[in-house]
């Protein structure tokens, strides 16, 4: 009787949901299916010559759940016209919900105001719910904040579980190791990591200020100049006072890293070179290794060859992205598997079930 149930649940899958993939990662997309028990779903996803993005789905979605699986950052833009046309499509099909699942959510370091630029973030936020998405599936996001751009359900995932359990399980004598983070504004993170693992804590402070986080909070305008001739002194706009610019300290590590392994955690790594700053600076300081934890691989342009020459370690991400070109050029590189938490939430979508359990004893500020 158990078996037989059993099967007609899988069943029951099979005939309500389906899973789509673009074009960017199969490779997590067919391991989210595999763990689902289902076949990805048919469509015809490619770039016409003209250079436009066409979308043919060769199955019925009218009244089921459509899940589709968007995550790469090599050619960003088209992954972006994929998922619209591909939601839309569905839409238009009759789908009876359509669900985002996008690992690595583009854009999202585009989230505050800079100078006369834009938020790029919200404009995205936008046009998925424009298109007929009705729920977005993502992990960590880089501001949790854009969660407030959606006018849907945004369930942002943690990978830190599959991160704490792969120090524990791969990194020889992790309990003589200390978290550190690469600037104060990660602290909170590492704070979260190395209460879960009862280790001790560093951070580096001092270091140069990131480029995406200069001249946020405005359009970054100077205030005008008086005219140098004043007709009327009474009705002079008075000069408006000047900030004298924050002088950054000698760069510096707040903690004891002597004789241990430094464990560095962020959420994205695309520059390496804030990254080997860090692990040059902790060697000095008497760290005997390296570790650089992170959910998010981006690594464009030179960043694996950089990491290759450089004193790190190991780099350790999650497969958010794909990674096959990287770790051709970096044999410092290992990939954490969170395809059964994509699995296990699309799972529970689909069945109405609660999503509590997927952040039980995680805190807020991991």
């Amino acid at each position: 009787m158990a078996t037989k149930s059993l099967n007609s649940g899988m069943n029951f899958v099979s005939k309500g949901m389906i899973l789509f993939a673009g074009n960017s990662h199969r490779e997590l997309a067919q391991s989210v299916a595999d763990k689902l028990g289902i076949e990805l779903g048919k469509a015809d996803i490619f770039i016409q010559d003209n250079k436009e993005t066409h979308v043919d789905i060769k199955e019925s979605v009218r009244g089921k759940d459509v899940f589709i699986l968007a995550a790469g950052s090599n050619d960003v833009n088209n992954l972006i016209m994929e998922l619209l046309i591909l939601t839309y499509a569905c839409k238009t099909s009759c789908a009876r919900s359509i669900i985002g699942v996008v690992p690595y959510l583009p854009y999202s370091t585009q989230s505050q105001m800079r100078k006369r630029g834009s938020i790029v973030s919200k404009l995205l936020a936008t046009m998925l719910g424009k298109s007929g998405m009705t729920n977005m599936i993502t992990m960590d996001l880089h501001h949790k904040e854009i969660q407030g751009f959606y006018n849907i359900p945004v369930d942002n995932l943690r990978a830190s579980p599959f991160l704490v359990q792969y120090i524990k399980e791969n990194i020889p004598d992790w309990r003589n190791a200390v978290i550190v983070a690469r600037n104060p504004g990660a602290a909170k993170r590492a704070t979260s990591y190395s209460d879960r693992l009862r280790l001790g804590l560093a951070v580096i402070h001092g270091e140069q200020k990131e480029d995406d986080q200069e001249n946020i909070d405005g359009r970054h305008s100077p205030p005008p100049v008086p005219p140098v001739m004043i007709a009327q002194p009474s009705t002079a706009i008075p000069t408006l006072p000047f900030f004298t610019q924050k002088e950054k300290p000698p760069i510096n590590v707040v903690g004891d890293v002597t004789g241990r392994i430094a464990i560095v955690v962020d959420d994205i790594i695309d520059d390496a070179d804030p990254f080997i700053a860090a692990g040059d600076v902790l060697k000095e300081r008497g760290a005997y290794k390296v570790y650089i934890i992170l959910t998010h691989g981006i690594l464009s342009a030179d960043a694996p060859k950089l990491l290759e020459q450089s004193c790190i370690d190991e780099v350790v991400v999650t497969n958010t992205l794909p990674l096959d070109i990287q770790r051709l050029q970096c044999n410092k590189i290992r990939t954490v598997d969170i395809s059964l938490l994509l699995a296990e939430s699309i799972r529970r979508i689909h069945n109405g079930e609660s999503m509590s359990y997927l952040f039980r004893n995680i805190p807020v500020n991991d």
